[in-house]
This record gives structure tokens, sequence and C-alpha cells, in this order.
């Protein structure tokens, strides 16, 4: 990349602060049980005596309902009943549904808006809980609490400034996702004499033609969820838009109608002929369990949550690479908790997103969620080969917000995005969802 690509820290969280509307996910959902008490944990710096006293429940809502991330956030619930043993955990966790997070994100609007908050939620960082609830004055800014634990120090001043509105800190940063990476299986790719995986679209499609003369799926795909498909053609513009481009087209600088927009959808189009036969019934959900199956695709784009599934599936046949066409570029985004007005047990909200904001905490969280902290502390001891080859390219990759998980643009327009790419898949017709997402734009009014 040329230095006018590259894109500074600073430069991309003022992108976010101008231009996102923050909402969807990771992408990142799983499973939950109520959280077991106890746990080997290690504690913050408070130690339990020093935690005496403190009582009542601590209810937290989420859309970590499976593997890594089940097991993630009980990393965090077992540091926080090891702190606070008297405290009952109320894990309201719930699958995300028609989104990342969806359902549970619209059972959390009810409660916030009928005055009956949980003590926290899962929300990703920035304009998502911006938009949606600190300018409705739902939250607390959190001044106090960034001060007293010393994050002005310990978090980038992106982040800082991503998890900030009117001069406040609305929300503590508990990791940091990748979402163009390239998962493949070794062995299915070595069963057509190939070691690497392909490093743009091109390869990608040589190799899935080998593939499928060889009967193996080339590339996993969800068609039962247009937010799946939404995630696949984010990788793909990106890959050919380039970094500055991707940003354009959500400051009106670049239109819908750009060439390379065709190309995108026409890589996508031409990816479902390279997939399960019944691509059409399978969820995001299910897209793990199919992508490790004998008869699974040898590859598939998606953040990296799925590190942290795969590994608590205990597979082991994948390795990684930025998705076609996108290195040296981080496709970014972060989950964080908040300090909702009006909870229950205020006190308790507080310890909890001390916890998360810990060292402990985040050292406890990331590794099994196959995510990298959002401190700059962490202890590399404890993080494993992708998360490591991560944070060094965290560091030193260009920064792009993610569309699909919120950073790049309004909600609305994100909606609009997703019902397109799911016409396309009914219809398989390039030119109509292109003026489609032209149409989409121009309701958003990106730029003006």
């Amino acid at each position: 990349m040329n230095g006018s690509e590259r894109m500074s820290r600073r430069s991309f969280l003022r992108f976010v602060g101008l231009s996102a509307t923050m909402t969807a996910l990771a992408a990142c959902a799983p499973p939950a049980a109520a959280p077991a008490a106890g746990g080997a944990a290690a504690a913050p710096a408070k130690t339990v005596a020093e935690s005496a006293g403190a009582a009542g429940k601590l209810e937290i809502f989420s859309w970590w309902t499976s593997g890594g991330e089940v097991g993630a956030l009980q990393a965090l619930y077992d540091i926080y009943h090891r702190l606070y043993p008297d405290v009952e955990i109320i894990n309201a966790a719930l699958a995300g549904g028609t989104g990342q997070g969806g359902d549970m994100k619209a059972l959390l609007e009810t409660r916030m808006m009928g005055g009956d908050p949980p003590e926290s939620f899962q929300v990703h960082l920035g304009r998502e809980l911006i938009d949606s609830h600190v300018i409705a004055g739902r939250m607390e800014p959190l001044d106090d609490l960034y001060a007293s634990e010393g994050y002005n120090d310990v978090f980038p001043k992106d982040l800082l400034d991503i998890a900030s509105y009117d001069g406040h800190p609305w929300s503590v940063p508990v990791n940091i996702h990748r979402a163009n990476v390239l998962w493949y299986r070794p062995s299915k790719l070595e069963s057509v004499g190939t070691t690497e995986p392909p490093k743009d679209w091109d390869e990608f499609f040589a190799l899935a033609d080998k593939l499928k003369a060889a009967g193996i799926p080339a590339i996993a795909i969800a068609g039962a969820d247009g937010n799946f498909n939404g995630h696949e053609l984010e990788t793909i513009l990106i890959a050919v838009m380039g970094p500055d481009d991707w940003r354009g087209l959500f400051d009106g600088s670049v239109g819908w109608d750009d060439e390379r927009v065709t190309q995108a959808l026409t890589i996508l189009n031409k990816l479902w002929d390279y997939t399960l036969p019944d691509y059409l019934s399978i969820t995001w959900g299910d897209i793990n369990d199919r992508f490790v199956a004998d008869d699974g695709p040898a590859m598939m784009i998606m953040g990296d949550w799925t590190h942290g599934v795969l590994k608590s599936m205990g597979f082991t046949d994948y390795k990684w690479a930025p998705s076609p066409g996108t290195s040296g570029i981080f496709d970014m985004l972060s989950d964080s908790f908040g300090l909702p007005k009006g909870v229950k047990f205020r006190d308790n909200a507080v310890n909890w997103l001390k916890v998360c904001g810990s060292k402990e905490g985040q050292d406890a969280f990331n590794p099994i969620k196959g995510s990298i902290p959002a401190r700059t502390d962490a202890d590399q001891s404890v993080y494993d080969e992708y998360q490591l080859s991560a944070m060094a390219d965290w560091k030193s990759n260009i920064l792009v917000p993610s569309l699909q998980h919120g950073a790049a643009a309004k909600q609305s327009f994100l909606l609009d995005y997703d019902l397109a790419i799911n016409d396309m898949l009914a219809s398989r017709d390039v030119a109509q969802t292109q003026a489609q997402l032209v149409t989409a734009a121009e309701d958003a009014a990106f730029g003006k």
C-alpha cells in the first residue's frame, strides 16, 4: 500500500465518530448456561477481603451463546465471583437470532425504554451504544471509572476516542476483533496439491476450480442469513476498493454505482457456485459445524471469533490468512460494556466494568474468545499464535471500520444492504442488487 492509502488510528477514529452507527457483530454469537460459582481465574488488583460486603445481583445481557464465547464470558464471571462471592450473577445471554445480537438487542431496547435495565450489556464500542442509548440519556458517563482504573493510560488513544461522546467515555472495551480472516483446512488444500491459501480472488477461483473437480466445496456460505453474506461482501469490497475508497462508500466520495462495486457483487455471486449444495438452508450459527465436518468446505471467511469457537470444539485442522486481497488491512470492531442509568445494583455494575477492563480480566477473556485485548499491557505469554499475529497486525496494518459489525455506516443502510444481498441470493441478479444499494446509499444521504 502506498502512503496515501494508509490510515492513522486518529483518522480512523475520526471516521468512526462521524459516520458509524455501530450495530451488529461480531457476528460473535454463542449459548450460555447460568454461570457456575467459583473458578481459578486470577483476581484483579483488589482482594476478596477488600471487596467484602458486595451482595445483591449482577444481570449481564449478551449474545454470546456458543463455543469459545461462552467460555470467555465465564472466565470474566469466575473472576467476578472470586472478588464478590455474595453477588448472584445472572447470565442473561440470548442468541443473536435475526442478525448479530438481534434478539438480545430487541429485548434490551424494551428493558431500557421501560426503565428496567440489566446491570450491564454487551455492545459494540462507539456509535452503536451512543446512537442507541447515550444520546437518549439512558447511560452514565464513565469519567470517574476511567480515572480510577487508569484506562486512559492503558487503552490506545483510538479506542478512547471511539468510546467517547461529548467529551465523556461511555463503555469499557474488553477486546479487539478482526473481521477479514480466511480460515482454511490445510488437509483439504493439500488434497489438491496446494499448501498456501489464495492471496487474491483470481488465485481463490483457480483453487476453487481444483477443489470442485475433486468434489470438495471451496467455501463455507450461510445462505439462510443475510448478515453472513453481508460479511462476505464487506471483505470483497475492501479488497477491490482499497482502504480509502472503502471508506469513501460511506462519506459520499465514492458512489455505490462504481464499477468496483459491480466487480465485488460479481465475485460474491460466483462464490455461491463453489459452496455446499444446501447452502441456502445453512445459518450463521451452523457454519462452524459444517466447516469442521469431514465433507465440509476447504475455506471460510469469518471474523476471529471463529478461532475461539474452533478451539472450544477441539478442532485443529485449520490455519488462517487475511481474506483474499486484504493483506495489510485490519477490518476492526470491539465489544464493550457500559453502565445504564437506574440499575438496581449500581455498585455491582461498576465492579463488573472494573473486571472487564482489568488486565487480569482481558487476559482471561481474550485467549478463549479468539480476540486480542484492548489494553496495551497484555501478558503476551497467555496468547496463542493466531492472537500474537493479530496483535502485530493491529499495530502495523491499515485500519478500516466494519460495515456488517457496525462501525462504517448507520443502521438503516446496513439493513438495506443485507436485504439487497438476500434478494441477490434468490435472483442472482448483480445489476438489480447494485441498483438497490445505490438507492440505499441515497436514502442514507452519505456525505450530506
